[in-house]
């Protein structure tokens, strides 16, 4: 059960757990104590088979303000600051061998936006700002790079980096930021229907989908190709390609679905 006193909460069901950035009196700003929650909500997650997909969640009007400029402020005197704890936290949702859809319903400043970036999927309203602010108080998006450069066009990088102007939803959407920007009244209903989608997915098929997706193109096109053909081969002969093919030819669901069905 989650503490009252927690500033992630944890909830599962159907396959989904939802994790719930609840820190509303500092805009759910990264705190090292917020990141630590959520790096233990994510590996507990990633650990558990009877999660199929985790949804980044928040509670009060903004999803994520940046970093916690309060407690970098207070760590100045030990000469470091909590922001390198980011990194970590990227990097689990990034590597999170289950999908990772980011429901944003408000406003996402700095690192939130990274975190946005690191997700596999993401889901805003349209009427949600983002902003990549570090410019304006006189440091760089740094560590945020690792997730946002992949997502975002190059001229839209440069535009959104260097001048730390305000964007909506829509924007968004159309430089790569976010999967879909969709009136705030549909959001849940948008985001419930991903995940009814992902929980579809084999559990290693979509471990191994993610993987694909971060896999650098080789040099050498036919060398390419046939080390991706023993790839799908593995997979084709795996228990789990099997059971795929011998539930579509026998038009019955998957025993992955099923179980969840069951449940």
């Amino acid at each position: 059960m989650t503490s009252p006193d927690a500033l992630v909460r944890v909830s599962t069901a159907g396959g989904v757990t939802t994790l719930t950035l609840d820190s509303p009196h500092n805009r759910n700003a990264l705190s090292t104590p917020l990141m630590t929650e959520l790096l233990d909500g994510l590996t507990t997650a990633a650990a558990d088979d009877a999660v199929r997909v985790v949804v980044l969640d928040h509670t009060g009007p903004v999803f994520c303000s940046g970093a916690d400029l309060k407690e970098t402020a207070a760590a100045y005197a030990s000469g470091s600051v909590p922001a390198g704890k980011l990194g970590d936290v990227l990097a689990a949702v990034w590597e999170c061998p289950k999908p990772v859809l980011a429901r944003v319903a408000g406003p996402a400043r700095a690192g939130g936006l990274g975190l946005i970036a690191a997700a596999d999927l993401a889901v805003c309203a349209q009427e949600a700002t983002f902003a990549f602010t570090e410019v304006r108080i006189g440091v760089i998006p740094a560590v945020i790079s690792a997730t946002v450069l992949p997502r975002l066009t190059p001229r839209a990088a440069a535009e959104l980096y260097l001048t730390g102007e305000t964007f909506d939803g829509r924007r968004a959407a159309q430089v790569g930021l976010v999967t879909t920007a969709v009136p705030a009244a549909e959001l849940d209903a948008v985001v419930a229907g991903y995940c009814a989608a992902l929980v579809r997915g084999a559990p290693g098929a979509l471990a191994g989908a993610k993987e694909l997706l971060r896999r650098p193109a080789g040099p050498d096109l036919r060398r390419e190709v046939a080390a991706l053909a023993e790839l799908s081969t593995g997979y084709f002969l795996s228990t789990e390609g099997r059971e795929g093919v011998a539930a579509f030819r026998e038009k019955r669901p998957p025993r992955w679905v099923s179980a969840l069905d069951a449940g």
